[in-house]
């Protein structure tokens, strides 16, 4: 027995100390490597890895990126369904939803954390573990500012339960995407404030409907008994909002970045931020690499690329992403000169150990309403 354990241990501490190796590389050290591996697999939950992948390959030629665009939600069942068949899946991950990319999938050593040495340096201690934070997104509420040029038509989360905005609230499906999860999550979380928000609309103190444990559940079944229209997808709610030509267009919960398509899809698209208690959710955007990837050293080089170089703007890996709506975890990059400053943002910026606590309840919460 101990003539055939004993090469496999030595395989793996070989293994292990390679990969170590790798960690404390510069992207100039990693790229011999690289290009002998020739190919690196990225799962993204945005469609802006399409630009990535093209300026990583200009970048890097022989070295092929492959991307997959796909929702946090879907590149969690695949990276389950996946190690649980043995299949080799993503070198890099790319994704949100922290709550359950924590909890579940690097709890269960499906995700490993790297940290380019060259960014460690300029990175908050929040940013880097237990895994590495690229940018901060949102969930937050969005409005039309064709239709309402003088600024946002609600001032308080709990508008939105008024006769008004019966049936012209539009949001995903909070039960097919986790971000959107998360969102309804916070809202339970930070139900103290949502009491207060209520009596500063109202004039009066919360009353609990029966089966409602707290402001944060009441404001969520009064959503949904408004008409809270659901729909499979963050484009259908932009559209839906942003459209312009609409006399009495819909509000609703989308991410505050997608103003950068405003011109090439005709939107009008705008962030609600002087919103009481908060307009929604600020909320960590993961890389993270296979604890064995296929392309170890290719792997390395994608993730540290995505990070942007040293300029003031990060360069075309981060370019991207170097829009108002989101905020670049590193302190040398300069905030977009269009965006909101992060300590002026209205959105609660979640604390994924928390939600992760009542995340299930929320959702058979939701459950029962729909």
């Amino acid at each position: 027995m101990y003539r055939i354990l004993a090469p496999l241990c030595a395989l793996a501490l070989a293994t292990s100390a390679h990969a170590q190796d790798l960690d404390t590389q510069t992207a100039t050290e990693l790229l011999p490597q690289a290009k002998q591996e020739g190919k690196v697999t990225v799962y993204a939950f945005t469609s802006r890895i399409g630009r990535v992948e093209q300026a990583f390959e200009a970048a890097y030629p022989g070295i092929d990126m492959i991307t997959f665009d796909m929702s946090s939600t879907e590149q969690i069942a695949r990276i389950k369904s996946e190690a649980q068949a043995g299949l080799p899946g993503a070198d890099v991950i790319y994704i949100s939803d922290a709550p359950v990319v924590l909890t579940e999938l690097v709890a269960n050593n499906l995700l490993a954390s790297y940290v380019p040495p060259r960014v460690a340096g300029v990175l908050a201690e929040q940013f880097k573990t237990p895994l590495l934070a690229q940018r901060l997104s949102t969930k937050v509420l969005m409005y039309n500012e064709e239709a309402h040029p003088d600024g946002s038509p609600v001032k308080n989360l709990w508008d939105l339960t008024k006769p008004e905005w019966n049936g012209r609230v539009i949001m995903v499906d909070p039960l097919q995407r986790g971000d959107y999860l998360d969102l309804m999550t916070e809202i339970v979380l930070k139900s103290e404030e949502m009491a207060s928000a209520y009596e500063a609309s109202f004039g009066k103190p919360i009353m609990l409907s029966d089966g409602n444990e707290n402001a944060g559940q009441q404001f969520i079944a009064e959503l949904f008994a408004n008409d809270l229209v659901l729909v499979s997808s963050t484009d259908d709610v932009n559209k839906a909002i942003g459209a312009k030509g609409q006399q009495t267009p819909p509000i609703g919960f989308t991410s505050y970045s997608d103003r950068r398509d405003n011109e090439d899809e005709g939107w009008a698209l705008q962030v609600a931020n002087d919103v009481a208690p908060s307009n929604g959710i600020v909320f960590p955007a993961l890389l993270a690499i296979n604890p064995k990837p296929a392309s170890p050293a290719a792997a390395r080089l994608a993730v540290d690329f995505m990070m942007g170089d040293d300029s003031e703007t990060g360069g075309e890996g981060f370019k991207p992403f170097y829009v108002a709506g989101d905020w670049p975890t590193r302190s040398d990059i300069m905030p977009h000169e269009e965006a909101i400053p992060l300590s002026d943002f209205k959105g609660w910026q979640i604390s994924p150990t928390e939600t992760a606590k009542i995340r299930a309840e929320v959702a058979d919460f939701i459950l029962a309403l729909q």
